[in-house]
C-alpha cells in the first residue's frame, strides 16, 4: 500500500505532468540502449491478409521466452524484480498475478501491467526493462546451401549495454552456408511478425549492398523472422558471378559435384573445386594445364571429363540446374563466342548438382574441328587403335580432330606387301556401349569427309585387312594386351 502523503504528492497536476514527462523519456531510452531507434511502420493482420512489402521494418524489440526483464514499480520497491521470461510469456507479478507479455515491446509490457496496477495502485508508474536479450532464432528458406532453423547469437553488450550488436540478414544467410547461384538477391524476402497477430515483410536488395555498400539492406534480425531467398526466373551470368565472389554466397572452396554427359571423352559425375587438384588429388588436367582464373567453372568441368570429342556442338551446351523449388534453370551455352572473343561470361560457375549437356553436331566444319583440337577444351592427344597390315600396328596417339588417313600414316603406312589399301574397317566403341563397324573406302588425295576420310574420336580402331594374296590367321588372330581384350569384346558382338 502508499502512504497517504505520496498520493497528495502525485495528485498535485505539476507533479504529475512532470513524472509522467520523465517516464515517457525514460521508456524510448530503453529501447534505444537496444539498437531500436526506428519507429514502428503500419502492422498488417497476418489473419486477414497476407504480408505486404514495407518500405522500412519495424525495428522494436518484441519480448518472449528467455529474455531477462526488470519491471520497476515506480516509489513500490516490493513489487520491483528482475524476471525471466519462460516460453509461454507470461510473468508472475506481486499482487496481479500472472501477465502475459509475449510480443509485447518494453513500452506495450509497462503499460500493459500498468493496467493490471490500476487496480490496486493509483497512478500506478511502471517501467520494463530488457536486462539480457535471447537468442535470435531464424528460419531461412529459398535458394540457400542449407535452407532451415537457426539460432543466431548477440555479440557485444547486452540489455542495457548500447554495444550489443543484433545478427544481420547476411550473417543468417551465411549461416545457412550461403545463396546458391540460382537465387535471385534483389528480392531477398525478411517476414517479421509484429505483436501477436500480425506481420510485416520487407524486400531486401542484396544486389545493391553488393553495388553500393549501403548497410540498409543489411536489416538487423529480431526472434522469430523468417528469410526467403527466391529462385531467379532469368539467369544473369554476371550477377552469377558476382553472387560467387561475396561472403553471403556457398563457400568457393566446397567441392561441388557436377555432371557432364554427351560429347566429352569420360562422360559422368566429377567432382570439382576451385583448387588445382581432382577428386583424385591427382592434377586437374588438359594435358598437365588448369583453367587459368582456378574457378570451378564449365570448362574445368570439360577438362576433367577428358575434354570434348570431334563431334561436340560447342555453341549449343546446355546446363541444368535444379532449384530449391523443385524446377529446372535451362541454361544456353556458346563456348564458340567465348574462343572466339574471349566472352567469359559463357565460362559459367557450376554448382553441386549441376548437370552438363554438350549435344553431337549435325555438321562438322573441318576448318573449326582443326581449331578446337587447339584449345583446351579438346585433349592434347587421343589414342586410336591402327592394327593389321600397317608398319607400326599398335595403339597410336594423334591430336584430337585427326582424320582416318591421318591416323594410318601415324602408323607408318600401309604394308604395301600384304596390306589391302582400297578399303579399312572402322570399329568403334559408342558411349552407350554399343559396337559399330563400317568399312571405309581409302582415298589419301581427299580432304576429311565422313565417307572416305573420317574424323577419328578417341579408342577408335582402325583394322587394315589382308591382301588377297596374303596368307591367312597371323597378325591380326594373335593380337594380345589392350587391343586383343577389344578384339574379344567385338567378337562378344558378333562383328
Amino acid at each position: 500500500m502508499l502512504n497517504t502523503n505520496l498520493f497528495k504528492f502525485l495528485t498535485q497536476p505539476v507533479v504529475g505532468v512532470a513524472l509522467l514527462s520523465a517516464v515517457n523519456v525514460a521508456v524510448p531510452f530503453t529501447s534505444l540502449a537496444q539498437g531500436q531507434p526506428l519507429p514502428p511502420t503500419t502492422q498488417t493482420p497476418s489473419t486477414q491478409t497476407p504480408p505486404s512489402t514495407q518500405t522500412q521494418l519495424d525495428t522494436n524489440y518484441s519480448l518472449g521466452g528467455g529474455d531477462r526483464i526488470r519491471v520497476n514499480v515506480f516509489e513500490v520497491p516490493e513489487y520491483t524484480g528482475e524476471y525471466q521470461v519462460p516460453p509461454g510469456g507470461a510473468i508472475n507479478l506481486p499482487l496481479i498475478g500472472s501477465v502475459s507479455v509475449l510480443g509485447l515491446t518494453s513500452e506495450q509490457a509497462a503499460d500493459e501491467i500498468g493496467r493490471r496496477y490500476a487496480r490496486f495502485l493509483k497512478r500506478p508508474l511502471i517501467s520494463v526493462n530488457l536486462l539480457s536479450p535471447r537468442p535470435i532464432n531464424v528460419f531461412v528458406a529459398g535458394e540457400v546451401t542449407r535452407p532451415g532453423a537457426y539460432t543466431l547469437s548477440l555479440s557485444g553488450g547486452a540489455g542495457d549495454n548500447p554495444g550489443v550488436q543484433y545478427p544481420t540478414v547476411l550473417a543468417a544467410l551465411t549461416t545457412a552456408q550461403g545463396v546458391t547461384l540460382a537465387a535471385d538477391v534483389t528480392q531477398v524476402q525478411l517476414r517479421r511478425k509484429i505483436g501477436r497477430s500480425s506481420e510485416q515483410a520487407v524486400t531486401v536488395n542484396l544486389k545493391e549492398l553488393i553495388q553500393t555498400g549501403r548497410l540498409s539492406q543489411d536489416i538487423t534480425l529480431r526472434d522469430g523472422d523468417t528469410i526467403v531467398v527466391p529462385t531467379a526466373t532469368n539467369f544473369n551470368v554476371a550477377e552469377s558471378r558476382n553472387i560467387f565472389a561475396s561472403n553471403f554466397a556457398a563457400s568457393q572452396t566446397t567441392p561441388r559435384t557436377v555432371t557432364i554427359i554427351g560429347e566429352v571423352n569420360r562422360p559422368g559425375s566429377y567432382l570439382v573445386t576451385p583448387a588445382s587438384t581432382d577428386a583424385q588429388g591427382g592434377a586437374a588436367t588438359n594435358s598437365g594445364t588448369t583453367t587459368p582464373n582456378g574457378l570451378p567453372n564449365v570448362t574445368r568441368v570439360i577438362q576433367l571429363a577428358g575434354g570434348i570429342t570431334a563431334q561436340a556442338d560447342v555453341r549449343n551446351l546446355r546446363l541444368r540446374r535444379l532449384t530449391r523449388t523443385g524446377s529446372e534453370q535451362a541454361i544456353d551455352i556458346n563456348l564458340w563466342q567465348l574462343l572466339q572473343s574471349g566472352d567469359a561470361s559463357q565460362d559459367i560457375i557450376v554448382q553441386d548438382g549441376d548437370t552438363i549437356v554438350i549435344p553431337t553436331a549435325t555438321e562438322i566444319n573441318p576448318a573449326e574441328a582443326t581449331q578446337l583440337a587447339t584449345t583446351t577444351l579438346s585433349p592434347t592427344r587421343i589414342q586410336v587403335g591402327v592394327v593389321g597390315e600397317v608398319k607400326k600396328p599398335g595403339l597410336t596417339d594423334v591430336q584430337p580432330n585427326s582424320s582416318l588417313n591421318q591416323a594410318i600414316l601415324a602408323a607408318g603406312g600401309f604394308n604395301d606387301a600384304r596390306a589391302s589399301s582400297k578399303a579399312v574397317d572402322l570399329i568403334r566403341l559408342n558411349p552407350n556401349g554399343s559396337v559399330t563397324k563400317r568399312i571405309v573406302k581409302v582415298d589419301f588425295s581427299a580432304g576429311i569427309n565422313e565417307q572416305t576420310n573420317p574424323i577419328l574420336r578417341n579408342n577408335d580402331v582402325v583394322v587394315v585387312n589382308r591382301s588377297g594374296s596374303a596368307q591367312t590367321g597371323d597378325t591380326i588372330n594373335t593380337v594380345t594386351g589392350p587391343l586383343g581384350v577389344i578384339f574379344n569384346i567385338l567378337r562378344l558382338f558378333g562383328i
